[in-house]
């Protein structure tokens, strides 16, 4: 059963950080992305979900198990922080995985 964990990202810039960050993986994963909604399917089971609104990025980890939920939540921040440093770090509140 896959866990899922999800995080509410405070920023306006959302659309070019999801951007980014899906052109970022695009050389290594299927990535599936546009200026709103992004997807990028990670070889270790995780997927993330990203969905730029106009002062949030939604950002959803599913992964195979708690510990790669854990895991890829701090792979997930970590770049979305070096693509936002000019307000990084950026506020992840995730929610615990399920």
């Amino acid at each position: 059963m896959s866990v899922e964990t999800r995080a509410s990202v405070p920023t306006v810039s959302g659309s070019r950080y999801l951007q980014q960050l899906c052109k970022h993986w695009a050389h290594k994963f299927a990535v599936a992305f546009d200026a709103t909604a992004g997807t990028v399917p990670f070889t270790n089971g995780a997927v993330l979900t990203m969905t730029a609104e106009a002062e949030v990025l939604q950002v959803q980890v599913t992964a195979p198990d708690a510990e790669t939920a854990v895991s890829m939540q701090g792979v997930v921040a970590r770049h979305l922080d070096r693509f936002a440093f000019r307000e990084a770090p950026l506020a992840f509140d995730w929610s615990e995985p399920v």
